[in-house]
């Protein structure tokens, strides 16, 4: 923002001056002198890095009497004599300057006083008031003598100047405003005028605010209205580095009057106005150097418009020139009523304006010192320009203040721009009152809980935090036995806590690892119990049946009780599910005293779940195995992982992977979490793992398990896990547990045959759960509200502590119910609350309950499967009977049914049958074809079979899906007894894989398949002979009671036992011997 100060001479500086010049033997060029002070922070910062430049004066330049004799303000001499003659050894000093590179046209007293923003113009005519005695010199006068000093005039008429255009903010006769130009046509025309003393020009505000140029190629793109203007100084600003440094120029501006264009004589070259962003007033940005414009040639000097021959030599440049006329102020009388309150009420507003902004307290009173009229009331249009000249108005406005001729009008828009400077200096006012005042409370908040620390701490009553934190984590560490590595890291993150301030994020980080750097438990245990009869005990009360599972349990609490430690075993429980795999785990821990933590991986997508994630990041966690040790207190915990089969990979690793350092005997012993950075004792941990199957397990993470099956219950120990561990639960969780509700064994029996054959035992739960629920429903609805009451707290028994209100969130009904209601507004807004528990209601003792199979239809609704095989009497030929495993991990009986019809010798398979059955069915029809003739299908062997005939095989109930290669000889002997239309008996069952050649190949899931025909009341069945030894070690005599196995190794076996007796069994013994 440009402020007003005025030039003041001094004849003693000037005779100092002139003595000085004197004695000095060295060319004026060459002394280094100080640059002069510009108002604004720009010119400031440029002229420190700027080179020396001097001082330029023209002797031959037109002497003026104002020169001699200036209208200095508040002269203390009158006399013009006081000004010292130079000697005339300075003559030749005008043309030793001739080729600087910076020149400046002002006296010592013009140096000295350059930094003031309103001053009297350099030289004596501004003709912009009216005043006849603003005008006027002072009448004595004095030729000067050829070696004075010659400082020239402003020329009234000047009518071609080079036109500069001005970004942002217009001039104002009397104020400074430096410039910096870049274009070097412009800026050559400019030095050639300073050497030859014409530094004049017009500079003219644009239009548009975002652009900059110092050429105008449009006459309609700046305002006509602007300034005449003399250069005081001018300096180079010489801008990048290297090659590409351009060369500008900062000129200091002094407008003199206002003037207007009336034609552009010569339009500059310049290229498109460049944007450039909004910046202070004060500052100037042009754009980038362009290249400089050809001059024009000799011959083209004829075609130069005629003008004035001081500026004749700009048309040798590629500037801007335009012809010009001078705007006056109009006449004005300084005693209207309306000048003089529009003055006063500036005057004021300026008053309101320095209480608030000292910068504007500054500028007022140099302008007030420095006016040349001694009442700043004689000046209205001066005040006017200041008023504008100082305020950070729109660009609009003060043009409109420029633009002013009528003194009256260009008070009121000055007034106009004042009054939004001093709104926005009281907004301003206010905001740092508001700030102020927020930050001395925080100030005196913080002063006085310092006070009190150093209070409390000196009295004993409490030390600083940041000390008790430290002591708690040594303390902590000192019950610890860290390994020397981590007891390294924990004394170097210690001392960096030490050293922090608390408030400071990198605090916060730290202080949360130590947090759980000293919350692992290195190096404690708790002591584990090895004893073989105490594990025995434990499982046993957990879990009936799980033989071999507890077996192999038994076998590893043995070797630890010997080794003392069982380190290096991750097992893992694989079945189907409700078969008790994690209870499994829980026991394991009992038994061994050990702490218990389990977590789930089924879908965990995320190796930071397992690895941590790294310090650096926002709410950053260790894994889960270093939560689990925080969370035990103890480093050999089981940690049960759940639902292993089912981990997931997505695009933040592979979890999977992750689990292979942490599940890996020969590594985890130095587990490196991403969060701890420091390795972690593994070891001795025992991991245990659950699985519903061994398919989707990584081969890499299989390969570092001990794997155990738990193949399922069959019926009978179904039955003895309801009536000892399923029926007393749910009893008690329904509130019967003292009530003569009873379910009967052979209910049990049904229930298991017909609604719940699942391996587990979980769905056998949720139906006894539902039985005894129902059960305590039908006891309610039979007995009544009567029998069992709401209980009514008594107001003595509940204290008014234990009983509040809170807001009700009950749901309003759907019906508008139109009756009035009961309630009283306050008790419908608000619901009473209390921490007293409610007690259970007693059953009456004559209350006798029993579920039969009779009435169980009641209380779990019909059964869910009808009947255990399709076929009770011999089906057709065609029909066989083969044994299957479900995905629930259940067994069934499954009948394989096949037919034969006109067509073209193809094969058509239905059922919802997997690809591996599809290629069983395709092996046994080749086996068949291949063997037509031995089979009695066939006369001869090279007679042709199914060419003309299509088959169908089918297996029913088709909305499950069937899969797996143990329906080979199911299949088989069904296409063998439709071709010989000989009849399979119903009773008969099998189960094996076929190979092309005949062979029966080994299957799984034998005790579930045995099972279901155990159940369906198959009499014999037919498995390879290779699974001879599961089925004689795994399978529960109870349940192979009544059936007949036969282990066969070839079909032709299973043909010779499933027709046995039959004609066509007879035939085989010649054409089909085994």
């Amino acid at each position: 923002m440009p402020f007003a100060r005025t030039f003041r001479a001094s004849t003693a500086s000037c005779r100092a001056r002139l003595s000085l010049s004197r004695q000095l033997t060295t060319p004026l060029h060459t002394i280094p002198l100080r640059p002069t002070v510009i108002p604004s922070s720009l010119i400031a910062s440029q002229l420190t890095n700027q080179r020396f430049f001097t001082s330029s004066r023209l002797s031959s330049a037109r002497s003026s009497p104002l020169l001699h004799y200036p209208r200095w303000p508040n002269n203390k001499s009158d006399d013009p004599t006081d000004v010292a003659e130079p000697d005339e050894s300075e003559a030749p000093e005008s043309s030793d300057n001739k080729d600087g590179d910076h020149v400046q046209l002002e006296s010592s007293q013009d140096e000295n006083s350059a930094g003031s923003s309103a001053s009297s113009p350099p030289s004596s005519s501004s003709g912009d008031s009216s005043d006849p005695a603003d005008s006027q010199p002072p009448s004595p006068q004095r030729p000067p003598t050829p070696s004075s000093i010659a400082k020239q005039s402003v020329p009234e008429v000047y009518p071609q100047v080079l036109a500069l255009p001005i970004a942002r903010r217009p001039l104002f006769p009397g104020f400074y405003k430096a410039v910096v130009v870049r274009n070097p046509a412009v800026v050559t025309a400019i030095k050639e005028m300073m050497k030859r003393g014409q530094p004049y020009l017009g500079a003219f505000l644009l239009k548009d605010e975002n652009t900059d140029s110092d050429v105008i190629t449009d006459i309609n793109s700046v305002h006509p209205v602007g300034v005449f203007a003399q250069i005081t100084s001018v300096f180079s600003a010489n801008t990048g580095s290297g090659e590409e440094k351009e060369e500008g120029l900062t000129a200091v501006l002094y407008p003199h009057r206002r003037i207007k264009i009336t034609e552009l004589l010569k339009a500059g070259e310049q290229p498109p106005l460049v944007n450039v962003a909004p910046e202070d007033a004060q500052t100037v940005t042009p754009p980038e150097t362009p290249p400089p414009s050809p001059e024009y040639a000799k011959g083209e000097v004829s075609k130069i418009p005629p003008g004035p021959v001081q500026t004749s030599f700009l048309h040798n440049h590629a500037i801007s020139i335009v012809q010009v006329e001078n705007l006056h102020t109009q006449p004005y009388n300084k005693d209207d009523q309306y000048i003089r309150a529009f003055m006063s009420e500036i005057v004021s507003v300026f008053k309101d304006i320095a209480q608030l902004n000292p910068l504007f307290r500054d500028q007022i009173t140099n302008f007030s010192i420095n006016q040349v009229a001694s009442n700043v009331f004689d000046e209205p249009d001066k005040l006017a320009d200041f008023a504008a000249a100082v305020s950070s108005g729109e660009v609009g406005e003060l043009q409109d203040v420029l633009e002013s001729l009528a003194v009256e009008d260009r008070l009121r828009k000055a007034l106009l721009v004042l009054k939004k400077e001093l709104i926005n200096a009281q907004l301003q006012s206010k905001i740092s009152r508001d700030v102020d005042s927020k930050i001395a409370k925080r100030q005196r908040e913080y002063y006085l809980m310092e006070q009190l620390k150093g209070i409390k701490k000196e009295l004993g009553m409490e030390s600083d935090g940041k000390d008790k934190l430290i002591e708690k984590f040594k303390e902590r560490a000192t019950a610890l036995k860290m390994p020397e590595g981590v007891r390294k890291v924990f004394d170097e993150e210690l001392n960096k806590l030490m050293g922090l301030e608390p408030a400071a994020s990198e605090a916060n980080v730290t202080r949360n690892y130590l947090e759980w750097l000293t919350q692992i438990p290195w190096g404690q245990h708790s002591p584990e119990n090895y004893s073989i009869t105490h594990a025995q005990k434990v499982l046993d009360e957990d879990h009936y049946g799980l033989k071999d599972v507890k077996d192999r349990i038994l076998e590893f609490l043995a070797v630890g009780k010997l080794r003392g430690t069982v380190e290096g075993k991750i097992i893992c429980l694989v079945g189907p599910p409700g078969v008790g795999k994690t209870s499994i785990g829980k026991s394991i821990a009992r038994a061994l005293s050990r702490q218990f933590f389990r977590f789930s991986v089924g879908g965990l997508t995320d190796v930071a779940e397992i690895k941590g994630h790294r310090r650096t990041y926002v709410g950053a966690l260790p894994g889960k195995i270093i939560q689990a040790l925080k969370r035990v207190g103890t480093e050999n915990p089981l940690v049960l992982i759940d639902e292993v089969d089912k981990i997931g990979r997505g695009i933040n690793g592979d979890p999977a992977s992750a689990l292979l350092e942490m599940l890996d005997p020969e590594q985890n012993n130095g587990f490196l979490d991403h969060y701890m950075d420091v390795p972690v004792d593994l070891s001795r941990v025992l991991f245990v793992c659950t699985a519903n199957t061994l398919d989707t397990i990584p081969a890499p993470l299989l390969d570092r398990m001990e794997v155990l099956e738990v193949s399922g219950y069959v019926s009978e120990e179904k039955c003895v896990i309801a009536e000892k561990y399923l029926g007393p639960q749910a009893k008690e969780a329904s509130g019967l547990k003292n009530a003569d509700v009873l379910l009967d064994p052979s209910t049990v029996d049904v229930l298991i045959k017909y609604y719940c054959r699942e391996s587990g035992v979980r769905n056998l739960k949720k139906h006894i759960d539902k039985i005894y629920r129902k059960a305590a429903l039908k006891l309610i609805l039979d007995l009544g509200e009567d029998v069992f009451p709401e209980p009514t707290p008594s107001p003595a028994k509940v204290s008014s502590a234990e009983l509040k209100t809170v807001e009700s969130q009950e749901p309003q009904p759907h019906e508008t119910i139109n009756e009035t209601s009961t309630q009283t507004p306050e008790q419908s807004e608000h619901k009473t609350v209390t921490t007293q528990e409610r007690q259970p209601l007693k059953v009456p003792e004559h209350i006798h309950v029993r579920i039969t199979p009779e009435n169980l239809k009641d209380y779990v609704g019909p059964p869910v499967y009808h009947k255990d095989r399709m076929y009770v009497a011999p089906p057709p030929p065609g029909v066989s009977t083969g044994l299957g495993y479900l995905g629930n991990g259940s067994g069934a009986v499954m009948p394989v049914e096949a037919t034969s019809m006109p067509g073209k010798g193809g094969l058509q398979l239905t059922g919802k049958l997997g690809e591996v059955i599809r290629e069983s069915a395709q092996i046994g029809l080749s086996w068949v074809k291949a063997h037509a003739y031995e089979l009695g299908i066939t006369k001869s062997p090279d007679e042709q079979f199914l060419t003309d005939r299509d088959i169908h095989v089918h297996m029913p109930e088709g909305s499950i899906g069937k899969e797996g290669p143990s329906a080979g000889t199911a299949i088989l002997s069904a296409f063998v007894s439709l071709f010989t239309k000989t009849q399979v008996h119903p009773d008969i069952a099998m189960t094996g894989e076929i190979s092309l050649v005949g062979q029966v190949l080994p299957v799984g899931g034998l005790k579930e398949k045995i099972l279901a025909a155990h159940r369906a009341g198959i009499k014999t069945i037919l498995a390879p002979a290779a699974n001879r030894a599961d089925i004689e070690e795994n399978v529960p005599e109870s349940v192979k009671t009544g059936i007949r196995f036969v282990y066969v190794e070839d079909v032709k076996e299973v043909l010779h036992e499933v027709f046995k007796g039959e004609p066509v069994a007879e035939r085989w013994k010649d054409t089909l011997s085994i």
